[in-house]
């Protein structure tokens, strides 16, 4: 217990509006607006009509460029949006960083939403999030897909990410099932399996049909999940078999380039992008 509480604490940018001092839970309000001229379609019971301020609105003109308007107090445009809350924490142990939000986690939602609003390429799938942390990736998806499973490590996250699918059920109407399970990279796949009438960790365990219909995904997203060598040979070995399984799937993955300074090469490099970059490489030498 002393050296879990001499653990470095670490905080995402992803914290305004969120009290000084306070390491968390704290409960944050995501406003997902359409940009005008973008056609919801299908998906109008999802957002609602709203009144916002225009300099709360980011424009842009013919040429994609930014359009800065001024804040005046009483101009408003007509949009459509909706909110997701998410019980996040500011501040964090590196093992436990699933506990907030991060800025792949919001850029990996843009790209969905994208994808779900101009396309039914998600249209009920099966999809497998690994490193789910929050779980606002899947969370959305499950608003087209046949079946989620939002995966991570450790009880305090997995309650966590559970709360949020309880918190979002009413705004974004899950119209798939939705699975919270225990995923250690560092084991091996398949995870083990328990008998429905276990009581060993049994809201987060996996039963054997949970396993077959997660192999049958066709969908793999991660956000914000390469921060340590370990976890991103783990990760890959994982990758590796789900890869390896029918139907064919397509991973999407989104992260941040982080640079430090390091010692050993007394210079300022990005070691953990370096060594995710190693795996495309070698897969590039593969299939050349």
């Amino acid at each position: 217990m002393e050296e879990e509480g001499q653990e470095d604490h670490v905080m995402s940018e992803v914290h305004l509006g969120c009290p000084p001092g306070s390491s968390g839970p704290h409960i944050s309000h995501f406003t997902i607006s359409i940009p005008p001229g973008v056609d919801c379609g299908r998906f109008n019971n999802l957002f609602k009509d709203e009144q916002v301020p225009m300099h709360q609105m980011v424009c842009v003109d013919e040429d994609g460029d930014l359009i800065l308007t001024r804040r005046h107090a009483h101009h408003y445009l007509p949009t459509r949006s909706f909110s997701v809350t998410i019980q996040h924490n500011i501040t964090s142990s590196i093992s436990n960083v699933g506990l907030q939000v991060w800025k792949a986690e919001l850029l990996l939602s843009d790209f969905v939403l994208h994808k779900m609003l101009t396309s039914s390429d998600f249209d009920e799938i099966v999809s497998l999030e690994l490193g789910a942390g929050t779980g606002l990736v899947g969370m959305l998806l499950a608003h087209v897909a046949k079946t989620v499973f939002l995966t991570d490590r450790g009880d305090e996250i997995l309650d966590n990410c559970a709360s949020n699918v309880d918190l979002n059920s009413e705004v974004l109407n899950y119209q798939g099932s939705i699975h919270v399970r225990e995923l250690d990279w560092m084991g091996s796949w398949p995870p083990s399996t328990s008998s429905g009438n276990s009581t060993c960790h049994k809201s987060y365990s996996w039963t054997s049909s949970n396993v077959e219909e997660a192999e049958r995904a066709a969908l793999l997203v991660a956000a914000d999940v390469i921060y340590s060598d370990d976890l991103t040979d783990a990760l890959f070995c994982v990758l590796e078999k789900l890869m390896s399984l029918s139907p064919k799937k397509v991973l999407y993955l989104a992260l941040e380039k982080r640079y430090n300074f390091s010692l050993d090469d007394l210079d300022v490099v990005a070691n953990g992008y370096s060594h995710f970059r190693s795996y495309l490489r070698g897969q590039e030498v593969m299939y050349a």
